[in-house]
């Protein structure tokens, strides 16, 4: 019997960059990308220092999590739908127009009167951020000939690395000189100077041809990834998980799905065809993306709240003590590109990265009060290094094995699905880490403390007796102890699925 080989696996050639276009202009090109990526990324990072004093003029400190989590939201469900139409109408189109987008969002921002109208703003940035992130990178699969593509993804990779430092120092330089409306305000000048550069570094659309948009799939899809991130979000911390409001959206999400996948299996132009689920890059990337966003962000969330509590740091200092692990990232990512570009070769790549950070998270399980901070921070250069290459090389290897038509879509999915790892994956980190402080610490913390686990803070603990501090250094730290055996096994299974990938030869 004659096997026949499924036209995912066994994609169109990539054309490379057309030989008639001047390197110049592609160098061009792709330097306003990343400028672009980091204009997107640095919106979402930027908030966090400015969020107390935000909360000081506009009250509403019940609401203060919905700036972070309606962003998150907006750039999740934003990435697929904003990637499928820049495979329909073209990648300048939709950058110039998610340009925009982003620019809509920050006036609403910056002219706010009330945290209500933040967050609405958020949610619009966050929808243009999305459309920003996966387009850039796409723009690389059109410019780039496959064997290249690792080195400038590790460039994406780099500008997003920058931004998750810079973007809290940026914000609070701009709050203690300024006012926190400038943290939205200076993304104009930004802003237009790459609307500009991309109108001339980038070609136009040539196919005027009418294609039909999948609206349904496109709503279903939305209503499946709002309620799924809405779900990790608040489930078992603003409410618990048997409340009649996470039911529902748990409902919904279930029923959103099973709608989504009958309407994209009729669709002419799927939002997201689902035949990419039957590509061995396009799983095995995203499966990996999952795990390994579960890990990053966890680790950026919980690290700086034990080290300001356990080691009575600065919040400054808290956050620069992520700038080892993205060191390790861009050095990683850059690196992993110039091997992939050199050699051709890329499945050992991502594999060696995730055992690599299965090995880092496994020494952060160790942490303590007694911990020197130079432990702490080699650990996090390890995490750093294991994280890069998987992003880098992994779009690179799902361009590599779809169809031209689909690179937008097909990007985009890795952007999603590590996201939607980073939601679920602190969801599930904060709602263990809860339970285990709440053991450990139970009966530790003095009479009458107001706010009890809630409050705790350095100071707090600086203000008890010798004896009972170290009690609850050591239940703090040993709450934190799970979510790092999880991220390390997390990180373990990333590199079993990498094993699974089949490399597929690169063009030059």
């Amino acid at each position: 019997m004659t096997h026949r080989a499924d036209p995912l696996d066994s994609p169109e050639p990539m054309a490379p960059a057309r030989s008639d276009t001047d390197p110049a202009v592609i160098r061009l090109a792709l330097i306003a990308v990343a400028s672009t990526l980091l204009f997107a990324s640095l919106g979402q990072t930027i908030v966090s220092t400015a969020m107390p004093t935000m909360v000081a003029d506009l009250g509403g400190m019940e609401h203060i999590t919905w700036v972070i989590t309606a962003y998150l939201m907006a750039s999740t469900i934003g990435a697929p739908i904003a990637g499928k139409l820049s495979d329909l109408f073209g990648r300048k189109a939709v950058l110039q127009t998610g340009i925009g987008v982003f620019l809509v969002g920050a006036v609403l921002c910056g002219f706010a009167t009330s945290m209500s109208m933040v967050i609405a703003g958020r949610l619009v940035q966050g929808a243009g951020a999305g459309t920003l992130i996966v387009t850039s990178m796409a723009v690389v699969g059109d410019l780039v000939p496959a064997r290249q593509r690792g080195q400038a993804q590790g460039l994406m990779g780099a500008a997003f690395g920058i931004s998750t430092v810079v973007g809290p120092l940026l914000g609070g330089f701009i709050v203690q000189h300024w006012s926190w409306h400038w943290i939205f305000f200076v993304n104009f000048p930004v802003g237009a100077l790459a609307f500009v550069v991309l109108g001339i570094a980038l070609p136009s659309r040539t196919d005027h041809s009418h294609k039909p948009i999948d609206y349904l799939g496109a709503l279903l899809l939305t209503t499946l990834l709002a309620s799924a991130v809405l779900i990790s979000n608040m489930g078992g911390s603003v409410l618990a998980w048997s409340h009649p409001g996470v039911l529902a959206l748990a409902a919904l999400c279930l029923a959103a799905l099973v709608g989504f996948i009958a309407v994209e299996r009729r669709a002419p132009e799927p939002i997201l065809p689902l035949s990419l689920f039957r590509n061995n890059a396009f799983l095995v990337v995203n499966s990996m993306g999952f795990l390994v966003g579960m890990a990053m962000f966890g680790t950026i969330t919980f690290l700086p709240l034990f080290l300001q509590v356990a080691k009575g740091i600065s919040p400054t200092q808290s956050g620069l003590f992520l700038v080892p692990m993205m060191g390790g990232l861009l050095a990683a990512s850059i690196g992993a590109g110039r091997v992939m570009s050199k050699t051709g070769r890329y499945k050992a790549l991502p594999v060696a990265a995730t055992a690599l950070l299965a090995l880092a998270m496994l020494t952060m399980t160790q942490v303590s009060g007694e911990t020197p901070l130079w432990r702490i921070a080699l650990s996090m250069v390890g995490v750093g290094l294991g994280l890069g290459p998987v992003f880098s090389v992994g779009v690179a290897a799902i361009q590599n094995s779809i169809p031209r038509s689909m690179i937008g879509i097909g990007t985009a999915s890795a952007n999603m699905f590590r996201l939607i790892g980073g939601s679920i994956g602190t969801a599930a980190f904060g709602a263990i880490f809860g339970l285990g402080l709440a053991r450990n610490l139970d009966g530790a913390l003095p009479e009458g403390a107001s706010g009890g686990i809630r409050s705790m803070s350095a100071e707090m603990i600086a203000g008890l007796p010798p004896e009972q501090q170290a009690q609850i250094i050591d239940g703090f730290s040993a709450a934190l102890h799970p979510v790092f055996w999880i991220a390390s096994c997390g990180g373990l299974l990333a590199c079993a699925i990498g094993l699974m990938l089949r490399e597929r030869p690169l063009e030059d």
